[in-house]
């Protein structure tokens, strides 16, 4: 398995949306223009490949010196646990930089993760949900 990581390559709708719904991330999947937008306003696009295939994906917001939302984490089910979903996420706090924080929410099946790779759970978090 030869995995290559690239940084500001976005990936098709269609490779996102595929690898949303196999690793079971609840985003509009149905809505692939929405799906286009979401990607079209990140500035952060941090992507896993074997090959042509996207395996997984860490799409982030930034102002690159106080703050990145990472806003999706995605590893393709079959590649999980390989350190891949960690390695993303370390490129992506190494490009947003030293002045800046990576923070997320977590859907609930990931609560465990995230401090096995080394962030900090907060409690300090509010949030106006969306409408639609």
């Amino acid at each position: 398995m030869h995995i290559t990581y690239q940084i500001g390559v976005l990936p098709t709708v269609t490779q996102v949306t595929a690898l949303y719904n196999a690793a079971g991330l609840p985003r509009p999947t149905h809505d692939p223009e929405r799906m286009q937008q979401m990607y079209a306003h990140s500035n952060l696009v941090v992507t896993a490949w074997e090959g042509d295939t996207l395996i997984g994906v860490s799409r982030s917001i930034t102002d690159w010196v106080w703050s990145c939302y990472l806003a999706d984490l995605a590893v393709d089910p079959s590649y999980q646990k390989s350190g891949i979903g960690k390695k993303l996420i370390q490129l992506t706090k190494e490009k947003a930089g030293e002045q800046s924080m990576v923070l997320l929410l977590s859907v609930p099946t990931a609560l465990e993760y995230y401090p096995r790779v080394g962030m900090q759970k907060v409690e300090n978090g509010f949030i106006l949900p969306r409408e639609k």
